[in-house]
């Protein structure tokens, strides 16, 4: 081990609070583009990566990107680029080599040997970001159960100084080798995880069915991370939601009643930001979390308007959004910080998607725009029925004007003929007062449905 390496090691120990915060790690970003991505993808993605590191606490002081169809199976990069790398990060001083793909264990471990300092991928880096930004329960067990599933296959190499099996006389350990204990010890900690988030999905579930029978209207926030949802949520709703201009500051979801312009209330859920190649493992422990999308009655696709890409971006929360079940959910394009765009860059982008809306939720300016072009969205989705309500059953029109919109309203003998676009859960409760269907051409025979 060197004498740098010493000094790195002995530095990040006794680092101290300065008037800045914690001193934060010198980190060198590696990127490949290998596989199918163009050059600009690429470069795109190692700045995008600039950012994660930032997040997750270090200074990004020099990238490299290199150009190659498939990975090297031992170093990821090849031996001659490794050894570039090296004595690159040697020159620099970094605490940290990030990479901007996923590593396995043997390059890992391969590459750490090589560059004598800290080597992580994209993925470990994430789950890093996932683990600070983490505030409740569940959050918190779902960032450490995707932890210790990425870490498991990394255990091999790692503690082998310890307790040992050998094959030969005076070679036999205690009778199980330190990786066996620790393999063992993290596979119980994993099942007791997903146990607990087992429960606490039957919570969670427990308490989207009570939202359910209040018949309101589910819409999430989806949208890359950092693409302003939780400013949106404050505008719209006077929540206090945690906003910085950081990747990933919301991870647990925040639900507010949102009254549309017709008079309607939604259920307005800001949600964790997606980002390309979301890792595996951060998927299937924020299964539940993400369920929120999966069961909402609509989704608003929020796109940073000035962000590089915002087509690349777009597609890459599609992609998630279909990965985890939810990508037949409707949804209404709104590209946000249009306060950051000139007018005609905005123009461009949405002529590209004729059904989009822009607006800035800092200023903001077309954020009642958004919300009237929301209300017309749910509205379209609902059922239109109509009903003959008795006089003596007045408390069912003001139901029907308060959780619907009533399209016409006429008085007849015995009752109130109401034609009506209702939610389904409305609907269902009043199949009884269900009339008779007007005759073929009358005005509104032909009723929606979802």
């Amino acid at each position: 081990m060197s004498r740098a390496h010493l000094d790195r090691q002995r530095r990040r120990l006794t680092a101290t609070e300065t008037d800045l915060g914690v001193v934060r790690q010198r980190a060198l970003l590696v990127g490949t583009g290998a596989g199918t991505r163009s050059a600009e993808e690429a470069e795109a993605s190692l700045e995008e990566l600039a950012l994660l590191a930032d997040t997750a606490g270090a200074d990004a002081v020099a990238s490299e990107l290199q150009r190659r169809d498939l990975p090297d199976p031992a170093t990821y990069i090849g031996k001659g680029k490794a050894r570039e790398i090296a004595e690159l990060a040697e020159g620099l001083d970094v605490d940290v080599v990030i990479f901007d793909d996923e590593l396995s264990p043997a390059q890992q471990r391969n590459l750490e040997q090589l560059f004598e300092r800290d080597v992580v991928d994209r993925v470990a880096l994430i789950l890093d970001i996932f683990a600070q930004h983490a505030a409740s329960q569940e959050g918190m067990l779902q960032v450490e159960l995707a932890q210790l599933r990425y870490r498991l296959p990394r255990l091999r190499g790692r503690g082998i100084t310890l307790s040992q099996q050998g094959a030969g006389i005076g070679t036999r350990g205690p009778g199980e080798t330190q990786l066996e204990v620790d393999r063992r010890r993290i596979q119980r900690r994993i099942t007791k995880l997903e146990h607990d988030l087992v429960r606490l999905g039957k919570i969670r579930a427990t308490q989207r069915k009570a939202r359910d029978r209040r018949a309101l209207t589910t819409v999430a926030l989806v949208g890359y991370t950092n693409a302003g949802k939780s400013t949106l949520l404050n505008r719209c709703t006077h929540a206090h939601s945690l906003v910085e201009d950081r990747l990933f500051s919301t991870l647990d979801p925040t639900t507010r009643r949102l009254r549309l312009a017709g008079g309607e209330t939604v259920l307005l859920s800001d949600t964790v930001g997606f980002v390309r190649r979301l890792p595996h493992q951060l998927v299937e422990a924020f299964r539940s979390t993400l369920e929120e999308v999966c069961d909402a009655d609509y989704l608003v696709h929020l796109v940073d308007a000035g962000a590089p890409e915002p087509y690349g971006r777009i597609e890459a929360v599609r992609t998630v959004l279909r990965e985890i079940g939810a990508g037949g959910v409707p949804e209404l394009l709104v590209f946000t910080k249009s306060d950051r765009v000139s007018g005609s860059d905005l123009a461009s982008l949405l002529r590209s998607h004729p059904d989009s809306v822009g607006c800035s939720a800092r200023t903001g300016e077309g954020v009642d725009a958004f919300v009237a072009l929301l209300g017309e969205r749910l509205r379209a989705l609902e059922e239109v029925v109509e009903l003959r309500v008795p006089y003596d059953r007045c408390e069912v029109l003001a139901s029907l004007h308060r959780e619907g919109e009533v399209l016409v309203e006429v008085y007849e003998e015995g009752g109130t003929r109401v034609r009506a676009r209702l939610p389904d859960a409305v609907a269902s409760r009043y199949r009884d007062l269900v009339a008779n269907p007007p005759a073929t051409g009358e005005p509104g025979a032909a009723a929606g449905g979802r």
